[in-house]
């Protein structure tokens, strides 16, 4: 079945790899023909374009890749509207597609298109509430009268997608509740499937006391070292003061501490925040690793740490680090109100869920961290499983794609 992936997202970005491509790779493998249209960012597609074009033709997935523009705002956007459209339509003639599957709200504006001239069946993979997300991000000022055009466009839409898609897709089941509150038709209330951002349990593994202890000793830890890992990017939504907070309380408790930062972000910017705090540069470390190397320094780590701002469009949100350290069988820290971060922590006995994040708190976290007992790595992995399987999200979109066709 010759189906069409649309994502706005490139490829060659990390997100692709860890949250696209292993989700096509296992359909390619169910009988449907995938042909991908992204946009990719110069420096990403220089660096990883070899690899993703071995990866994809090593599937039988053809790959189409198209050039992000970035400036000016809106414009730029439109222009790459454009572009997908008209490579849409130009690969259509050929293929004939009979799915088109739809990443986010952008992407969805061709399925939407392409759904009421040429009733092909379309999925709304939404991964958020993307408008809000640039709003509350602040993305988006909607005291300017373009964004704010801009925004009103995509909630209009928003809802249209929700009616004309044959099978919508949440990250999160929190999502879900709210997207059946909306005014949609209620036929399409019951083509709401639910995955999460997954995790290759294969690569991300429980660290072996060798390894733990190799990757301690290349990042400059003892092995009496306490160390709370952050993984990934550091930006609008991640809440940088309230985890230094929280590591400052940790500290008191802990002398033995340091503080891990396995992300893209400048390392300076981090340590000045620390010293802003009066936390010492000694006990933070900061460094950027390749996705094997992710695996390798996260398995030195005692506990992880994510806390992530609340608020409407994180209602949808699906951390993929929190997958990701749980597959390793990591303890975490997280905080409420974030998708479905507390009932996943309570369902797995991950960690621990901070209701309110001030000093009362952090130190009462603290507290039940040091009941090493009750964390068991082993039961972390397998009951996270039953969630962030790679294996359970394919055979959920085989699900998704069979409704949509029928």
């Amino acid at each position: 079945m010759n189906t069409l992936f649309i994502s706005y997202d490139g490829m060659t970005d990390s997100l692709g790899q860890s949250q696209v491509l292993p989700y096509l790779a296992g359909l390619s493998q169910n009988g449907y023909k995938i042909s991908i249209i992204s946009c990719e960012k110069k420096n990403a597609f220089e660096e990883n374009k070899a690899k993703i074009f071995s990866l994809t033709q090593s599937f039988n997935i053809e790959w189409h890749p198209i050039a992000y523009t970035k400036k000016p705002p809106v414009l730029s956007t439109l222009i790459d509207i454009f572009k997908i459209q008209r490579l849409t339509k130009k690969l259509h003639r050929i293929k004939k597609f009979e799915l088109i599957h739809c990443r986010s709200y952008i992407s969805a504006l061709i399925g939407l298109r392409f759904k009421k001239k040429y009733n092909i069946p379309f999925v709304f993979d939404m991964r958020g509430f993307w408008a809000d997300e640039r709003v509350e991000g602040k993305i988006w000022n909607l005291k300017n009268p373009l964004f704010k055009i801009v925004y009103d466009f995509f909630k209009r839409n928003e809802i249209e997608y929700a009616n004309h898609a044959n099978a919508l897709v949440s990250l999160t089941h929190a999502g879900k509740k709210e997207i059946q509150k909306w005014d949609i038709l209620p036929a399409q209330k019951e083509k709401i499937f639910v995955i999460p951002c997954s995790a290759d349990f294969d690569l991300f593994q429980i660290a072996s006391s060798e390894q733990k202890q190799k990757a301690r000793e290349e990042l400059g830890f003892t092995s009496t070292d306490f160390v709370l890992t952050y993984l990934g990017s550091i930006g609008t939504w991640y809440l940088l003061d309230e985890m230094l907070d929280f590591f400052k309380v940790l500290k008191m408790e802990k002398p033995e501490a340091k503080f891990l930062f396995i992300t893209a972000e400048n390392s300076e910017f981090v340590i000045e925040k620390a010293k802003q705090k009066s936390i010492s540069q000694n006990d933070i470390i900061v460094v950027f690793a390749s996705r094997q190397k992710v695996v390798e320094f996260v398995g030195c780590s005692d506990w992880g740490i994510s806390f992530i701002k609340p608020s409407f469009s994180k209602t949808a949100s699906s951390p993929t680090k929190m997958g990701e350290m749980l597959a390793m069988g990591i303890p975490l820290i997280v905080n409420s109100n974030v998708g479905d971060v507390q009932q996943i922590i309570e369902q797995t006995n991950g960690g621990i869920c901070i209701t309110k994040m001030d000093a009362e708190n952090f130190s009462f976290a603290v507290q039940k961290m040091n009941d090493a007992s009750f964390y068991n790595k082993e039961e972390i992995r397998k009951k996270s499983f039953e969630i962030y399987s790679l294996q359970k999200a394919i055979n959920t979109y085989r699900e998704v794609y069979q409704r949509a066709l029928n």
